[in-house]
């Protein structure tokens, strides 16, 4: 599991670099299939890998606390419910700083810490249910929220905020800050729960849960591509036939990730399971990048930003000198197009290279950190 969350962790990294890097980032969408480049499209479509696996390792994560000797649900319950809330409070703090570099709250966006913060809480109270009950909660919010999909905020009135919340990404007007949700809550906490309730697999013997894992991972993505290709359920978003085949396959691989589609969610997590098949007799060495990473990925979570950050403010003043914007996020992240310089963004080389160059930057700070952590077993740890 580690390997795996430490890979997504990498990944991760790439699209927030984009964001701050990237001259294309500045005027549209990558998944904007009439403006965007096969390269830019699939620079930001390998990090949809990234939400989901880290929505489905928290709950795996959680099944492994609770293996334990002398923890209990309620124990397990009482350690979510904490843990969620201390993602919600860095997600308004920490985190948000390092992505906007000020303290202006007038538009708070609400992101993945606070999606997993909610969702951890919310399975605080599902782990008390039967294992089967909780399997049938978890998938049958995956592969039925589709069913609302033509349900609107609007309809609602007064509580269109509520659905907000729960399934429609929009703005809520709250009289003081404007919250722009993101990431709604459903289906996310089917996945964390799925996860939670995968983790009961690793009882399996060694020898039959790595070839498992693979069959289930593969399964899982046999039936992203037959859903796909019938293009009648599971994504609000149908692919459609483009100019070249390259398109057209690109447009069948753009599934909806706000909220995270049926298709989206096979597409992601079966590949995603079958690494945890390939990888389950891995033994890779306490170095290895990918291990330091996943073992830290709280603390990897809460450096990059201000790092990517930082370094974009740095490129902004070797190429513009001193402006006023330097300390204003880009227009990716709700600022003002106008605000920016016409020409203002790097290319895509640029944009990996700074990618590159933060993330083994990040190295030495995660190792010395998974040490600490490892050496460390007071109860806040885990809280880091």
């Amino acid at each position: 599991m580690d390997l795996l969350r430490g890979l997504v962790m990498v990944i991760m990294a790439i699209d927030h670099t984009r964001e701050y890097v990237h001259a294309a980032a500045m005027v549209g969408r990558p998944e904007d299939l009439t403006q965007s480049t096969a390269a830019i499209f699939l620079t930001r479509w390998v990090t949809h890998f990234c939400a989901p696996v880290f929505m489905f390792c928290a709950g795996l994560g959680a099944f492994f606390w609770s293996e334990r000797k002398g923890r209990t649900r309620a124990s397990l319950s009482r350690f979510l419910f904490t843990r969620g809330l201390w993602l919600i409070v860095l997600e308004f703090t920490l985190v948000r700083v390092g992505f906007y570099f000020n303290f202006d709250y007038s538009l708070v966006i609400l992101l993945v810490f606070w999606a997993l913060g909610l969702s951890m809480i919310a399975l605080a109270g599902l782990v008390f249910l039967p294992y089967r009950a909780l399997v049938a909660v978890s998938i049958g919010m995956i592969l039925l929220h589709n069913l609302a999909d033509g349900v609107r905020a609007a309809s609602f009135g007064d509580w269109a905020w509520v659905w907000n919340l729960l399934h429609q990404p929009g703005l809520i007007q709250t009289g003081g800050p404007t919250l722009l949700v993101a990431y709604p809550l459903v289906p996310w906490i089917g996945v964390m729960a799925a996860g939670y309730c995968f983790g009961r697999l690793y009882r399996l013997p060694a020898e039959r849960r790595g070839p498992f894992f693979i069959r289930l991972g593969l399964g899982l993505t046999l039936a992203f591509i037959a859903l796909r290709l019938a293009n009648i359920y599971g994504d609000p978003s149908p692919w459609t036939t483009q100019g070249s085949i390259g398109f057209t396959v690109l447009s069948f691989l753009n599934t909806t990730k706000y909220p995270p589609s049926l298709q989206f969610l096979l597409m992601t997590l079966g590949p995603a399971i079958a690494l945890l098949g390939w990888t389950d007799r891995a033994r890779p060495s306490e170095r290895n990048p990918l291990l330091v990473f996943g073992r830290v990925p709280l603390f990897y979570f809460v450096l990059h930003i201000p790092l990517i950050h930082a370094i974009a403010v740095f490129l902004t003043w070797m190429e513009y000198g001193v402006t006023p914007f330097l300390f204003t996020p880009p227009p990716t992240l709700g600022s003002p197009r106008d605000a920016f310089p016409p020409d203002y963004g790097w290319s895509l080389i640029t944009t990996y290279l700074v990618w590159i160059g933060a993330v083994a930057a990040l190295y030495p700070v995660c190792l010395w950190f998974s040490r600490v952590k490892a050496r460390n077993r007071r109860w806040w740890v885990s809280y880091l």
